[in-house]
């Protein structure tokens, strides 16, 4: 099966800039495609600098839609939002005033490659971390998603007036650029040593950065094995399982725990891989509900992403009935909760007054 590969250098123009991200793409893009994906074939994506963190969102959400390996290169720097605290990879854009306008939330990252398969995505990152951030990292792991393999490095920041380089990132695509491509732990550790070495005989310290090591999923997840169904088109399957384990999660923990909750997003999403956005959406607002009854804020990364989804998914509702319903439900929680994107509670309220002219 084909592989994806997603290329994606991004940091701030200006003096917030901590590394020069974008030179490290033409090393990379110089490395065959099967080579960066590990498989037979791939189709290559590339994003230098981007400017919008929604079309970045865009291109991740159709990489990872894809069924085949994934492989995302992330090269770039962290960034603080001032309001929740949370970790962004800024953008060409991006200022530390306007993080979390400009910036792509890291947790974006992580929704959107939950549901794939176990072993079927691995991300490479380069990152580097202003003070603020930096600090925030030693204390709160970078969440990559549980279904991922993760290897790199995040570095602090470099010396003032010094732009840093993607070395790790370089030493990866100078290692590929031989034309074979080790398993991605030991392609790790290689680019990991050379990194060290090319650090030391530059006379810069050694062994400051955060290492990044996580291989995914042991076998038998029942992420894995509901993903496998959703690949095969046992839709009924799927939800069937994680049913049972929203189910066991609900009796033992409660139904608005973590637990339970993370089970009803899967479902949501399970919905929407069967092609049922009315479910879909109906999910994403219970998830929502729950999390706000729970004293969760509107701004929460988790309230916001349930009802962002909540409201993609009853954009797909045709049948006026179930939209008109989900739709004053929807904008009731648009109220409270506006999320980043501007105008999205006006546009649930045109949509509602159109279809009150349908009859």
């Amino acid at each position: 099966m084909p592989g994806t590969v997603l290329l994606l250098a991004a940091s701030p123009v200006g003096r917030g800039c901590l590394v020069d991200a974008a030179s490290v793409l033409p090393v990379l893009a110089a490395v065959p495609p099967a080579v960066l994906s590990g498989t037979d074939t791939a189709n290559v994506v590339e994003l230098a600098d981007p400017l919008e963190p929604q079309a970045v969102l865009t291109r991740l959400r159709a990489a990872a839609a894809a069924p085949g390996p994934l492989t995302v290169y992330v090269a770039g720097q962290l960034q603080l939002d001032r309001r929740q605290r949370l970790p962004h990879l800024a953008l060409a854009r991006t200022t530390p005033a306007t993080v979390r306008y400009t910036a792509l939330p890291w947790h974006w990252i992580r929704e959107e490659l939950r549901l794939r398969p176990s072993g079927a995505t691995t991300l490479l990152l380069d990152l580097h971390a202003d003070q603020e951030t930096w600090q925030w990292l030693r204390a709160n792991p970078l969440d990559c998603g549980r279904n991922n393999a993760v290897y790199g490095r995040v570095a602090p920041p470099p010396a003032r007036r010094t732009l840093a380089a993607p070395s790790y990132m370089r030493a990866l695509a100078t290692i590929l650029r031989s034309g074979h491509r080790p398993p991605p732990d030991e392609l790790h550790q290689q680019a990991l040593a050379r990194t060290a070495a090319e650090a030391a005989a530059g006379g810069a310290a050694v062994g400051a950065d955060l290492v990044l090591t996580a291989p995914g999923p042991a076998a038998g997840d029942p992420h894995a094995v509901i993903a496998a169904a959703v690949q095969a088109g046992r839709h009924p399957d799927a939800d069937a399982l994680a049913a049972r384990h929203e189910g066991a999660a609900a009796h033992a923990y409660g139904p608005a725990s973590e637990e339970a909750l993370h089970w009803t997003e899967v479902r949501a999403d399970l919905a929407m891989f069967a092609g049922d956005p009315v479910r879909s959406c109906r999910a994403w607002l219970t998830v929502a509900e729950a999390r706000l009854g729970a004293g969760q804020p509107p701004r929460s990364p988790a309230v916001e992403a349930a009802v962002d989804r909540a409201h993609h998914q009853w954009g797909r509702v045709r049948d006026t009935g179930p939209a008109r319903e989900l739709g004053a439900a929807l904008a009731a929680l648009r109220g409270r909760v506006p999320g980043r994107r501007e105008g999205a509670l006006d546009h649930v309220r045109r949509e509602l007054s159109r279809l009150q002219t349908q009859g």
